[in-house]
C-alpha cells in the first residue's frame, strides 16, 4: 500500500496559507500538510539540505508552489524541481494570483502538472480551494523510488 501523501504548500502569505488549510479540510483533505514561506524553504525541504539537512523527505509528495515568493520565486523553485532527476517527478500544482498568460506558458514550459489561479474574491478562493480537493482525490501520484 502506497504512503499517504504529503502535500508541501510553499505561501508566504498566512492568510492564504491558512485559508488553504482550511478549505482542505472543510472538503476532508486529510492529509499531512507542511507549510513552508518562502522558495529557499522549499527547496531545502524538498532536496535534504538547509534545517532540512537530516530529514527524510516523505515517499510521496505534492506540491501547492505560489509564484510570487520571497528569496527565491516560485518560477527558480519549479525549473530546480524539475531539472532534477530526484525530484522532477513530484507533482507541482501552481497556485498564485498571477494571472499572466506567459506566466502559465513559463510554469508548464517549466514542468509544473497544473496551473490554478486564487481568484481575489474570498468565495471564489474557497471554491477553487474546493476544486483543488477533487482534482487531489482523484489523481494517482508515483512514490519516490
Amino acid at each position: 500500500m502506497p504512503d499517504p501523501v504529503t502535500i508541501l504548500l510553499v505561501e508566504d502569505d498566512p492568510g492564504h496559507a491558512r485559508l488553504i488549510e482550511k478549505n482542505l479540510k472543510r472538503e476532508k483533505v486529510a492529509n499531512k500538510l507542511v507549510i513552508v514561506r518562502n522558495g529557499k524553504e522549499a527547496t531545502d525541504y524538498l532536496f535534504g539540505e538547509g534545517m532540512y539537512s537530516d530529514f527524510e523527505r516523505p515517499s510521496t509528495l505534492l506540491v501547492l508552489l505560489d509564484l510570487n515568493l520571497p528569496v527565491m520565486n516560485g518560477f527558480q523553485v519549479l525549473q530546480r524541481v524539475k531539472s532534477n532527476d530526484k525530484t522532477k517527478g513530484i507533482p507541482v500544482i501552481v497556485l498564485t494570483s498571477a494571472d499572466d498568460k506567459g506566466d502559465v506558458v513559463r510554469c508548464y514550459d517549466l514542468g509544473c502538472n497544473v496551473f490554478m489561479t486564487k481568484p481575489v474574491n474570498y468565495e471564489k478562493f474557497c471554491e477553487t480551494i474546493r476544486n483543488l480537493a477533487v482534482i487531489m482525490s482523484v489523481i494517482s501520484l508515483p512514490e519516490r523510488g
